[in-house]
């Protein structure tokens, strides 16, 4: 569309097309009313999808972000509705996912008068967004819009919010698009250096020990193809942390599991002994390094990032290869002399061994009556066969779906890694189905942060998204219950919930539903539930008091990790 006067508010609806959207979720209000009234009239090319909250539309946007490697978009109107995207803002932007967030505002001559529903949005989301920024004038909306979106998904990805005030949206003027391809200042791919590929090189072909540590980078960089064929020629073994869970199939011979607070014996003990560590795509939580003094002080490391801030921010490095690991990498495996390390990867054989004695036998094959939550997850892999996507919130059941879920695709796990957001995962779920509809979605959601968005229900009952949510009920805030029982003697304050009848809830929706309590019904409930056409919601009964090993205890080293 050239050179044609149309209102502000059509104008929003045109750049969305022109970005290639055809979906957004979100909710509407009086600021963002005008974008609505658009909204109506492109039904045939740009789905909206109603959430029941805000925070439910946002999330739902980054699940469809992640299992699409699209950029997700999410609309709100102003005051409350603006405030309420702000945690989906914030974890968006600590897990590097790219989204595009809109929302209302009250009419220019308003502003900074505390108008009703009023809220600075712009000063509150500057902290956690990749960019954002208020249009006053509807000549402004094409040139915002596509910077949006090209800083959204370029570079390191990452969430971005437009806000709109109302008379922008009726304002009228000559609409002209064009997309982003460049900002002055802005250098979302650094150029990659001859001497820091040569160097990596260098270490990796000398080095006697060496171990891979890899994160989100190589999903979010579609390098999936170029890390297998690095790990495989380098012969190095290879740990994830739980956001680069999938990007190397689970079976795979030098995948020796997952890194971290909770991650397997052999790669948080080992990461003390290689003399070599390559960390690509990841950034050091704390999660993952325990005290950092202690993180891998005896190895060299090199550290592959696409964002400079990263390197040698939390773990000083020996070898930085700034750039996209799609390119680095093939850089690396071009240089590098094939190998193989069989006496170390048996040194992480005979550590998951011990871990598979004191821990994992127990999880998989217990010997009380109650169900465990690692068997639970063990039962959807049996149906799955590792192809389905597994989106999980934060807490034990999340750490055990990681340490249990089989995969054998990229995108496959979505969950909240660094801000720990609880009530991610139901509208994460619906967002990644919406995302990825040749695929099965489970989600698996603990009691407490399923309370907390129970209501988007209604959306995947209106919509009748087929998503499948396990809800695995422990009657507790079981992560916080573990650190009480380990660390503060068992004094389990404001912890235990009383919880509804989590069936009868999902009924009152029209949804399918289950319970399940015994043992010998489980794999036949799961069973039913992934055969299902339809959304359908299936409680487990889990045992109140489990909890989840291995675990490093907060701030100490990865190689004080616990087994009971």
């Amino acid at each position: 569309m050239k050179n044609k006067k149309i209102s502000g508010a059509e104008a929003v609806v045109h750049s969305l097309l022109n970005e290639d959207v055809d979906l957004i979720w979100g909710y509407p209000g009086g600021a963002i009313m005008p974008v609505y009234d658009e909204l109506y009239e492109f039904q045939d090319k740009l789905k909206h999808i109603l959430a029941r909250h805000e925070q439910g539309a946002i999330h739902a946007a980054q699940g469809y972000a992640r299992s699409s490697g699209r950029v997700g978009v999410a609309i709100a109107t102003s005051g409350p509705g603006a405030t309420n995207l702000v945690t989906g803002i914030a974890d968006a932007q600590i897990d590097s996912t790219p989204i595009v967030c809109i929302t209302g505002q009250v009419s220019s001559h308003l502003l900074g008068s505390d108008a009703f529903q009023e809220t600075d949005i712009i000063g509150i989301s500057m902290p956690v967004t990749k960019w954002n920024y208020q249009i006053t004038k509807a000549s402004e909306i094409p040139e915002v819009f596509a910077k949006a979106f090209y800083i959204a998904k370029s570079g390191r990805p990452g969430p971005v919010l437009i806000d709109i005030t109302k008379d922008a949206q009726f304002e009228l003027f000559d609409y002209k698009y064009s997309k982003c391809k460049g900002i002055r200042s802005y250098n979302p791919l650094p150029t990659i250096s001859n001497s820091s590929i040569d160097n990596a090189v260098e270490l990796i072909n000398n080095a006697k020990n060496p171990f891979i540590v890899w994160g989100q980078g190589v999903i979010l960089g579609n390098a999936e193809k170029e890390f297998k064929d690095f790990v495989e020629k380098s012969g190095i073994p290879a740990a994830w942390t739980i956001l680069g869970l999938s990007a190397l199939p689970t079976s795979h011979e030098l995948n020796v599991g997952m890194v971290g607070m909770h991650g397997n014996y052999g790669p948080n003990i080992l990461t003390n002994k290689c003399d070599l560590l390559i960390a690509i795509g990841m950034r050091f939580d704390d999660r993952v390094t325990g005290d950092p003094k202690s993180y891998a002080s005896q190895a060299k490391i090199i550290h592959l990032d696409i964002d400079p801030a990263e390197i040698n921010k939390n773990i000083k490095v020996d070898v930085p290869v700034i750039g996209d690991c799609k390119e680095s990498l093939k850089l690396i495996t071009n240089k590098i002399q094939k190998k193989s390390y069989d006496k170390w990867i048996s040194r992480f054989d005979d550590l998951m061994k011990i871990e598979f004695e004191k821990v994992i036998n127990s999880d998989l094959n217990p010997k009380k009556d109650g169900i465990t939550m690692g068997e639970s997850i063990i039962a959807i892999n049996e149906f799955t066969n590792g192809d389905a996507i597994i989106v999980t919130d934060v807490g034990q059941h999340q750490m055990v779906a990681c340490r249990y879920a089989n995969f054998i695709k990229s995108k496959s796990n979505i969950t909240s890694g660094g801000l720990g957001t609880m009530g991610f995962a139901l509208p994460a779920a619906m967002g990644a189905k919406m995302g990825a509809l040749n695929r099965e979605v489970v989600a698996v959601i603990g009691d407490g942060g399923y309370q907390m968005t129970i209501q988007e229900l209604g959306t995947i009952f209106q919509q009748q998204i087929p998503v499948k949510i396990v809800v695995l009920n422990n009657d507790f805030l079981g992560m916080v219950r573990q650190w009480q029982q380990l660390f503060f003697d068992k004094r389990y304050a404001s912890t235990e919930m009383v919880n509804p009848d989590f069936v009868a809830i999902a009924k009152g929706y029209y949804l399918d539903s289950e319970r399940v309590k015994d043992r010998k019904n489980l794999k036949p409930a799961v069973e039913r539930m992934i055969k299902s056409k339809k959304p359908f919601v299936l409680e487990i009964c889990v045992e109140k008091e489990n909890n989840v090993f291995p675990m490093i205890p907060s701030g100490a080293s990865v190689s004080d990790v616990r087994l009971n």
